[in-house]
């Protein structure tokens, strides 16, 4: 754990590791449940106290993943076992237990060895993966952690179609995990599969809850971007209003501004709420470069 910062073992693109301990400020001192309908990666929760969690996302992928290692919750080295049994029958490289990649390709490929020498094995285990059904989310979880920008990304045929990336099991995907098994085993965790609207509505909410919500953004471009639209996000605004009504404590992050583009229907919304300012590491799906936006986070407290 850096600098008292747990970080999600999903690595997901856009998650708010290197933000949480700024957004946390904004937190009450007390939390009930913590609530989030865009859990992700689940950084954020990772590092927020509450009596209780209620977690969702709409990627059936995400949650079977978390639930797959919530399955290890506190046995970070059978996790490993059954991990690294994968690793070797396919023989992809594992720089956290030895080097594996020789020095020639290194020399040769500096910049892209692993995904060099990782690139027919990691075709093998996509190909079993589509071909079983999608069903073994051990063997995902794999792809995830060896794949390009460590995304989760199908095909309109529902097929896992990421590509392998520069990347392996290394010192940081083991810490990650260790964090993650060692932290959860203490938290009072229910993971939910639902649009957020169905979600958000269904919840008996009690005092001192907060709900806190990173919902895709209008005007970024990501993957997990390309179910987003304007409906969506006057719907969320419209669910907030609500709770507003109910007293039920909220936070949302999103993006005002990004390469030219204005949210003007959350900043209007925003008006009657409290916003604060944060220092944003988004990085883009498509460039891996920082891009220069403003992002805020608007409280109802």
């Amino acid at each position: 754990m850096k600098n008292g910062i747990a970080r999600s073992p999903l690595f997901y693109v856009g998650d708010k590791y290197k933000l949480v301990r700024e957004i946390k400020t904004h937190f009450p001192k007390r939390i009930n449940r913590f609530i989030e309908p865009f859990v992700g990666g689940g950084s954020v929760m990772m590092n927020v106290d509450a009596e209780g969690y209620l977690l969702n996302d709409i990627d059936s992928y995400v949650i079977a993943i978390h639930r797959m290692l919530c399955s290890y919750l506190g046995r970070i080295d059978e996790f490993y076992q059954d991990f690294v049994e994968i690793v070797d029958e396919y023989g992809l490289s594992h720089s956290y237990r030895e080097n594996t990649v020789p020095e020639e390709l290194k020399k040769a490929f500096p910049k892209t060895y692993f995904a060099k020498f990782n690139k027919e094995a990691y075709a093998r285990l996509k190909a079993d993966f589509n071909a079983g059904g999608r069903q073994n989310i051990m063997k995902l979880y794999v792809l995830l952690i060896y794949g390009f920008n460590r995304m989760l990304r199908f095909n309109r045929n529902g097929f896992f179609n990421l590509p392998v990336g520069d990347v392996d099991f290394n010192k940081n995907t083991y810490e990650a995990l260790d964090d993650y098994l060692s932290l959860l085993q203490y938290k009072h965790v229910e993971w939910f599969n639902q649009d957020f609207r169905s979600f958000l509505s269904t919840i008996d909410y009690q005092e001192d809850d907060l709900v806190y919500l990173d919902p895709p953004y209008l005007i970024t471009f990501s993957e997990y971007n390309k179910l987003w639209n304007y409906e969506t996000e006057m719907d969320l605004l419209y669910l907030l209003d609500e709770l507003n009504g109910r007293n039920v404590r909220f936070a949302i992050s999103n993006v005002t501004h990004y390469k030219g583009k204005v949210n003007d229907a959350f900043l209007d919304w925003s008006t009657r709420y409290n916003s604060y300012a944060i220092k944003s590491n988004y990085i883009s799906f498509n460039d891996n470069t920082v891009k220069k936006f403003n992002e805020v986070l608007v409280t109802n407290f």
